[in-house]
């Protein structure tokens, strides 16, 4: 596996506590510890007050180790950042794979944003909520979080229902905004489950796109 692979597979499924110092691992595996341990510290302090030497000790590291990897803190923040957009990318193409069925892929598709909303606190801020978008490179991942989505369901919806790729990517952003902001709003603010609250998202744009263009698994 590549480097930058095993970066996309950081999740917050982070050990408890520090590594410890004096243990070798190879570059791909010490650099997802890294970042794992960066995401609890960015999650718990943010990335202002956010230190290098916290990320260090956090992962049981020294500091020297730490920049062998990511020269600065803003370095690591975006290494950070692209593997969770990288998780978010991944998880809606790979429910649009999943099924021929559109109302399924609907579905599946607004379930991938819920899923990551949902799984990880941190990594939906950190996409969707970043104060860093000043920043070029931030604001080029945090952009790329909704133009892949966007790009993945537009080829389906040009492949099924024949339309343009014009009024096929006006459908997909209406889609992906639909279930970013309904997903983060489900999160913060109800106490209907991740399942219903899924399917009442997945109706309303089903009965949508479904019911005005010919597309197959129609009810």
């Amino acid at each position: 596996m590549t480097e930058t692979g095993q970066a996309r597979q950081v999740t917050s499924e982070t050990s408890s506590a520090p590594l410890g110092r004096g243990v070798r691992l190879p570059r791909t595996e010490r650099r997802a510890q890294l970042l794992a341990a960066a995401q609890e510290v960015f999650a718990a302090n943010g990335y202002h007050a956010a230190a290098m030497d916290d990320i260090a000790e956090r992962a049981g590291v020294s500091k020297p180790v730490l920049y062998q990897h990511f020269p600065g803190k803003l370095d690591l923040y975006i290494a950070l950042l692209e593997s969770h957009v990288d998780n978010l990318v991944n998880a809606v193409q790979q429910a649009l794979a999943s099924t021929t069925d559109n109302k399924q892929r609907v579905k599946n598709a607004v379930g991938a944003f819920f899923d990551f909303v949902n799984s990880d606190v941190g990594a939906f801020r950190m996409v969707f909520e970043s104060d860093l978008r000043g920043e070029p490179a931030v604001q080029e991942a945090v952009d790329r979080a909704t133009s892949a989505s966007v790009d993945a369901i537009t080829e389906t919806i040009t492949a099924d229902a024949g339309l343009d790729e014009e009024k096929a990517r006006l459908l997909a952003v209406g889609l992906v905004g639909m279930s970013q902001v309904s997903a983060r709003f489900w999160l913060a603010n109800s106490s209907m489950s991740q399942e219903e609250a899924v399917a009442l998202t997945s109706t309303l744009a089903w009965r949508g796109i479904g019911a005005g263009f010919p597309l197959s698994g129609r009810d």
